[in-house]
């Protein structure tokens, strides 16, 4: 009789990055340990498998769910329509993310997003980005101060108002302002048909979203993947999200 496991087994995309002239797919380590303490068992996903599609799809059926982590590189602007180059591209990233949407999407395979992976998951459905937040001088900063430690960098800068009856209340319990930290450039100009906002800024700046019509498909702009165990809501989003990952396994499983 073989071992029976209940821990959802969880994608996590990865980022390149140059190392010394060699270059490497990584991950940070908080998006593991998140996954870990929610319960999952995190599985990182090159970017490798989009060259064979049949290895992605044997991948990504192994899965119970998918992370699409923050990153420091950023969608290049073809992708939602605009011209003009990207200084920090990782397009091997980029192929990754939407084939992964597009696989989840069609299954109803639990997706979480983070940053990067909210505006992977707002133009994979035809949104738009503002591709430089500090253009709108709305008086709120929205980007951390590099030179300062992580713990300055990801403490709350600023409050969320989650929509009411909205996944992301659902989640919380509660649609009460949520004080989040923010390290992000760039942000969300147009969600698309597909989307319902989960939560906006001060300035009215999107700050989450969730996938119509889906079992679980939500994507924040902060980074609660950031030392969770001190944050109840951080927690609570990723209980949410693994046990969306179990009824899923229990689902496709025969």
């Amino acid at each position: 009789m073989g071992i029976i496991f209940n821990n959802p087994l969880i994608g996590v995309a990865m980022c390149q990055i140059d190392n010394g002239g060699h270059p490497t797919q990584s991950v940070h380590n908080k998006y593991l340990t998140a996954i870990t303490q929610a319960g999952g068992v995190p599985l990182a996903l090159p970017h490798q498998l989009c060259a064979t599609p049949s290895l992605l799809e044997q991948a990504l059926a192994a899965l119970d769910g998918v992370l699409l982590t923050g990153s420091p590189s950023n969608i290049e602007p073809w992708q939602y329509g605009e011209a003009g180059k990207e200084a920090h591209a990782d397009p091997g990233r980029d192929r990754l993310a939407f084939a992964i949407i597009t696989w989840a999407t069609s299954r109803g395979m639990p997706l979480f997003g983070i940053c990067r992976g909210m505006q992977e998951l707002v133009v994979a459905n035809g949104g738009a980005l503002w591709r430089d937040l500090d253009q709108l001088k709305t008086g709120l900063t929205h980007h951390e101060e590099a030179t300062q430690p992580l713990n300055v960098q990801y403490a709350p800068t600023h409050d969320v108002f989650p929509e009411a009856d909205g996944l992301l209340t659902r989640l919380l319990g509660s649609d009460a302002p949520l004080a989040v930290n923010s390290l992000h450039h760039q942000g969300i100009r147009e969600t698309g048909p597909q989307l319902r906002i989960e939560a906006r800024a001060p300035d009215g700046l999107i700050e989450a979203v969730s996938l119509r019509r889906h079992p679980f498909a939500l994507a924040v702009q902060w980074h609660p993947e950031w030392q969770p165990e001190h944050n109840d809501a951080s927690r609570a989003i990723f209980a949410g999200f693994i046990h969306a990952a179990q009824h899923y396994h229990k689902e496709k499983t025969p």
